[in-house]
């Protein structure tokens, strides 16, 4: 599983991706950074099966709301893809790799409402809630996956690397 937090350091909200990654860094598993360009992010999960995106995002929802869809099917004709932050950003990357043939055969996307978006100051109190809340939800996914690896006898492609990751080990043993 490939894990690509998107964003920029200096605008705000918009380092809501990367906080993720760095969390789920900091408990063993393995992510990446992006800037969230579509030229970007197709490379980067250029060759992966399976990969989670996680951005900023902006919909009028309350600012730390987490919106999630799989990006394997095209939003219904009802549903606005959610703005991005970047010039072009993930949802012109993927329909951009869905016209090239270069979507991966799973790709699921988190986004975390943001408000503020200037360079040089502090995000949003309420984005943490949306922070803790994708990296809970893809520390489960990860243990879930896990666990069904170890019922069909199959090999982890995945092992925590420090102490930290006890909830991690307590998810993946059904604790």
């Amino acid at each position: 599983m490939l894990i690509i937090g998107c964003g920029n350091r200096q605008r705000s909200d918009d380092i809501a991706g990367i906080l993720v990654v760095e969390k789920l860094q900091k408990l063993g598993i393995e992510t990446s950074i992006c800037s969230g360009q579509a030229l970007d992010l197709i490379q980067a999960w250029t060759g992966a099966d399976d990969v989670i995106v996680v951005d900023v995002v902006v919909t009028g929802a309350p600012v730390g709301t987490v919106r999630t869809w799989d990006a394997r099917h095209a939003l219904s004709s009802g549903e606005a893809a959610p703005a991005s932050t970047h010039g072009l950003g993930i949802a012109e990357a993927i329909e951009l790799a869905r016209v090239l043939g270069r979507l991966p055969a799973r790709l699921q996307v988190y986004g975390i409402e943001g408000h503020r978006f200037e360079y040089g100051t502090e995000n949003s109190p309420e984005l943490a809630y949306g922070i803790e809340e994708v990296v809970d939800r893809i520390v489960g996914l990860i243990a879930t996956q896990e666990s069904e690896v170890h019922k069909q006898g199959g090999v982890l492609s995945w092992q925590p690397r420090s102490a930290e990751n006890m909830r991690v080990d307590l998810l993946a043993e059904g604790a």
